[in-house]
């Protein structure tokens, strides 16, 4: 169970950029806008900005039945981590080698235009449901990238990119694999963007985590992986570090289906788990990449928790960013938690101007040096759900 985890790669797109280095430069150095898209003018008494992926970054194929938006998300950045470590098909082939994605809506919204022609008293074409039978996320990486070992989706609401790491570093500690590509991917879809949007949890501006006047969130799309390895696959392989997974944790406090609990008990429980299975206290933690989604609730109890559990800890919060991106927002801010790690940069919380009179936790303004060793990213969900993860800083530092 003590066996190291360790992260050789990593890819990511979402709007921010098309590979893990430009996501991480734009939210170091730049900003990205959202837009109001045609695709979900629905009936809605307020429209939200959403932060789209554009359509040339996105994988394209002649695949009968062809790929799903999900899947035209998730293959660039396995492909990326892949190409960053140098794995090859035959590489991977001499391993015990497993998937782990996590997903919230995936390709299961799919599928209104089948809906609206059967309701219409047409004859659907059964190629939208055969898109998505064909492209359960973890399934589908399996399949094209002849993986040997276990494969699982999981689907936990917005944590379901960090539960799927945690899962995924579950399996190295096991002995059960030697690489495991773990990560989150979800595309925007009408469905969702409208149930939001009912939930009225949306901004009809660019959203503004932490801020005192944040109205609420806007939708986004993307992908991220993390190639996780063991030390046998990393000197077999004669792989460098990144970073290592250290802990994770998980709780559901059942308070309520969309609101997390008033004091934030599950998510301290959640983050106390993960620092007790890393071996380490609160005050080593150099820096949180926090849920921060610009609503209402979820700002107000991240931030107690925050400073209840580490009052003198910078945190950021990147959705000013990318929007959240519901199943892969845990995976995405994984990676980027990596990357600050490695980089000694942390990237500003975009949207924040000026903190609530009651607030008593302030995220980071401005780019950050950092000298830390160990960092948290946390994730909030639907149902109660709450999750976290401690990376370690590895052995390997970017340029």
């Amino acid at each position: 169970m003590n066996r190291p985890v360790s992260i050789c790669a990593c890819g990511c797109i979402c709007a921010a950029g098309k590979d893990t280095r430009s996501c991480y430069e734009t939210m170091l150095n730049g900003d990205v806008q959202p837009t109001f898209t045609p695709d979900f003018s629905y009936d809605q008494p307020m429209h939200s900005p959403v932060f789209a992926v554009p359509e040339e970054w996105l994988e394209k194929d002649d695949q009968n039945p062809p790929l799903t938006e999900t899947m035209q998300l998730l293959f660039p950045a396995v492909d990326e981590a892949l190409a960053q470590a140098g794995l090859t098909a035959k590489q991977l082939a001499t391993f015990k080698a497993g998937v782990c994605i996590g997903t919230s809506t995936g390709a299961s919204l799919n599928f209104k235009s089948f809906y609206q022609e059967w309701r219409e008293g047409v004859e659907p074409d059964l190629e939208v449901i055969e898109s998505y039978l064909h492209c359960n996320p973890a399934a589908a990486v399996a399949e094209k990238y002849g993986l040997n070992g276990p494969v699982q989706t999981v689907t936990n609401a917005c944590s379901s990119g960090t539960d799927a790491i945690g899962i995924a570093a579950s399996w190295i500690r096991l002995g059960l694999c030697d690489l495991v590509i773990t990560g989150g991917a979800d595309a925007l879809s009408g469905i969702s963007y409208t149930g939001f949007s009912r939930l009225m949890i949306t901004s009809p501006e660019k959203c503004r985590p932490f801020d005192k006047d944040r109205q609420g969130l806007n939708l986004g799309e993307g992908a991220a992986v993390l190639i996780l390895a063991s030390e046998r696959g990393m000197l077999k392989l004669e792989l460098d570090s990144m970073a290592e997974v250290m802990g994770y944790g998980t709780c559901c406090d059942a308070h309520h289906l969309t609101a997390p609990h008033p004091e934030g008990a599950g998510l301290k429980q959640a983050i106390t788990e993960s620092l007790e299975r890393s071996g380490i206290t609160a005050d080593e933690i150099g820096f949180i990449n926090v849920h921060g989604t610009g609503t209402e609730n979820n700002d107000r109890i991240e931030g107690l928790v925050i400073h209840e559990l580490f009052p003198a800890t910078p945190f950021t919060g990147t959705k000013g960013f990318t929007g959240h991106t519901l199943g892969a927002a845990g995976a995405i801010e994984a990676v980027m938690t990596v990357m600050a790690l490695q980089n000694g940069q942390l990237m500003p919380t975009r949207g924040f101007h000026e903190a609530a009179p009651e607030a008593q936790a302030i995220p980071v303004t401005e780019k950050t040096v950092i000298k830390a060793q160990y960092a948290l990213s946390d994730s909030l969900a639907f149902g109660g759900n709450n999750s976290a993860l401690v990376f370690k800083k590895g052995a390997r530092c970017s340029a």
